[in-house]
């Protein structure tokens, strides 16, 4: 700088010595490089207005040319020294303008400090110097907030395209940046999570542009080394968009040790990235960037940081690229990628309503771009879980299209996780191909150890076949992975369930009721309680349910658990009335087989399975496990159908 003020500035425990260029918290020096010493003096003799980059720029590299990075570099560099944190915070970002010293400042001379005068005893600071009351990250966020908005210029339908373009480069950027810091290494894997990134376009209507690039900045970060860093699904984070969680609480909650925030927006024709990976033990940023590029240098700058980011990752882990590490390829078509994120949105909302919007999306998206994998294997999720989640209409509408998708998909791009584990699941659900089903698990867990969503589904297989302990080890890497997940929870109720532990399955599904008390999966409590004999518990669950379940699954569970508490009246009326509902409409066989079963009419049981068998239902995937099925185990006719349906082993 060209000249710096002969004064102590006191703030908070530090004071700053312009002449002497001497930070101290207390008694004990900080150090700080040059730059980042002029950064924090014009901050400090500044403090409380804005101090805009371009002033910050001219006045620390006078006459020189420098990118923005390295100022957001140097601020970083005085955030560590002053040990910034969430609670503490010293600095405050003014998206688009600057920054701003939040800290109240007081001022001494250096002689009457040096001196022993006034303003350098204690009972002088004391009169003199205001009490810090830092922000709360709630009004930071609503400064942030208020500054983008004030700054945005409008959102163009194109923006889309820099969704690859912002998780390249903050993936990028990640890994070189924590190696840098040399951030001690933890034992096993190191956790991390990916918070939503922001919107900050002022538009709802673009929430599912942010939410897809959360989803790609998930799967970039997912493969880069699986073995050595986890990501935490989508499931889980999501919980924290637009929260304002504190970052100690979501560290608790996710066990995680650090965090990636950030946002993407778009102004006239230019493109702003801003991430920050932040040490969740401190709270402290290792470190923050922010980039601003010409719109029309995006696919260029793709391909330069597409390689750069594969050169970091070889000198980050042991000098070696690991397997499946890869850059990003750049969709062919802009317009295909963006029905995709459509479709995702709505695939991530998992009602059958917005499943069947999510199937329609990425149809259009592979018909928009018949080149892209991830959009298959989209539609063959999409359509595999909407074939389980419907009617049996549904199962043969949804399963020949899921197929086709998934083999597409693998076609294309033979690495996609996502397509081996949708292809697992269709041939568990509708071929009762076991071997085949455990293959493709295995194969997509292979690719993407970090897919919660493969471990899932895996866990569930294990369990159709009474392979518990497997399933259990399965279930627990994914709630690992996905730990808010409701489904994971849900269905770790389901293994105990099906292992005969009751007593742990209604402890864990009451857990899940008590977050969501209409989430379908745990309401399979309503079976731990009749083998429990809690028969009132369980008729009350199922009224609990009636408004928001079909009236044929309403009145089988009502027979079943009539039947099992021997209340026979009930029970006939209940199996009156649904098979009153089957004569005008599809209805699962399976449950009227499991309606009969509660009311111990083997051959009724036993006839109607024999028809669930026919319609290829998925349903009877639990037939070996299943605690209804029970009292016909003895029954050669019961053991046959398990041989057919390939779980008689």
């Amino acid at each position: 700088m060209s000249s710096l003020i002969n004064n102590l500035y006191r703030f908070g425990e530090f004071s700053l010595h312009a002449q002497g260029r001497v930070l101290r918290r207390g008694a004990e020096a900080v150090p700080l490089t040059r730059k980042a010493f002029d950064v924090l003096l014009l901050l400090v003799q500044n403090a409380e207005r804005t101090v805009t980059k371009d002033e910050l720029i001219r006045a620390i590299w006078p006459g020189s040319v420098v990118e923005e990075s390295n100022l957001t570099q140097t601020i970083f560099m005085v955030r560590r020294a002053l040990d910034e944190t969430p609670e503490r915070r010293y600095i405050l970002t003014v998206p688009s303008e600057g920054y701003r010293f939040l800290v109240p400042v007081t001022e001494a001379p250096v002689t009457e400090a040096a001196g022993g005068g006034v303003g350098d005893r204690p009972s002088d600071r004391l009169k003199t110097e205001a009490p810090v009351v830092p922000p709360t990250a709630k009004d930071e966020r609503e400064i942030h907030l208020q500054a983008h908005v004030r700054n945005l210029r409008g959102w163009r339908t194109a923006a889309i395209a820099l969704a690859t373009v912002a998780f390249v480069l903050i993936a990028g950027f990640t890994i070189r940046s924590w190696r840098s810091r040399k951030t001690p290494e933890r034992p096993g894997r190191i956790m991390l999570a990916v918070l939503p990134f922001q919107n900050l376009t002022g538009d709802a209507a673009q929430e599912y542009v942010s939410d897809g690039l959360t989803e790609e900045m998930l799967t970039q970060l997912g493969n880069l080394n699986p073995q050595r860093l986890g990501v935490i699904a989508r499931t889980s984070v999501m919980h924290y968009k637009d929260a304002h969680t504190p970052l100690d609480q979501i560290g608790r909650e996710l066990n995680v040790q650090y965090v990636l925030e950030g946002s993407v927006r778009r102004e006239s024709e230019r493109l702003r990235i801003t991430a920050q990976l932040i040490q969740v033990k401190d709270q402290t940023h290792v470190w923050a960037r922010q980039y601003d590029r010409e719109l029309k240098d995006l696919l260029p700058l793709e391909g330069e940081v597409a390689h750069e980011i594969a050169e970091e990752i070889q000198l980050t882990f042991d000098g070696r690229k690991e397997a499946g590490s890869q850059s990003a390829v750049p969709p062919q078509s802009f317009e295909g990628y963006d029905l995709y994120l459509k479709g995702l949105y709505f695939f991530n909302k998992r009602t059958p309503a917005d499943l069947r919007v999510a199937v329609q999306y990425f149809q259009q998206a592979v018909a928009k771009d018949p080149s892209s994998a991830r959009a298959y294997a989209g539609l063959a999720k999409g359509a595999a879980i909407l074939s389980a989640y419907g009617n049996p209409s549904d199962e043969a509408d949804f399963i020949p299209k899921a197929r086709a998708a998934a083999l597409k998909a693998l076609e294309i791009d033979e690495s996609s996780s996502e397509a081996h584990t949708a292809l697992a699941l269709i041939v568990q659900n509708h071929d009762w191909d076991w071997q085949t089903s455990e293959k493709e698990f295995r194969r997509a867990i292979e690719l993407n150890p970090n897919d919660a969503t493969a471990h899932h589904w895996y866990a569930e297989h294990l369990m159709w076949r009474g392979r518990f302990e497997e399933a259990f080890e399965q279930s627990e890497r994914a709630h690992q992975l996905d730990p808010l997940s409701l489904i994971i929870a849900a269905d770790n109720g389901a293994i105990l369930y099906f292992s005969r532990n009751y007593d742990a399955a209604i402890e864990k599904w009451r857990s899940v009721q008590a977050m969501d008390p209409v989430f379908m999966r745990a309401h399979l409590i309503e079976g731990a309680y009749v083998e429990k004999g809690m028969f009132g518990e369980a008729l009350a669950d199922n009224e609990k349910l009636r408004p928001t379940i079909s009236s044929a699954a309403y009145w089988a569970w009502g027979a079943y658990i009539h039947g099992r508490a021997r209340h026979m009246t009930e029970a006939e009326e209940a199996i009156h009335e649904l098979l009153k509902i089957e004569k005008s409409g599809p209805v699962d066989p399976s449950a009227i087989a499991q309606a009969f079963a509660g009311i111990g009419d083997k051959d009724q049981a036993l006839a109607w399975l024999e028809k669930a068998y026919a319609q290829r239902s998925n349903a009877l995937t639990s037939l070996k496990v299943n605690p209804a099925y029970d009292a016909l185990r003895g029954d050669a006719r019961f053991r046959d159908l398990l041989l057919r349906v390939g779980l008689d082993q």
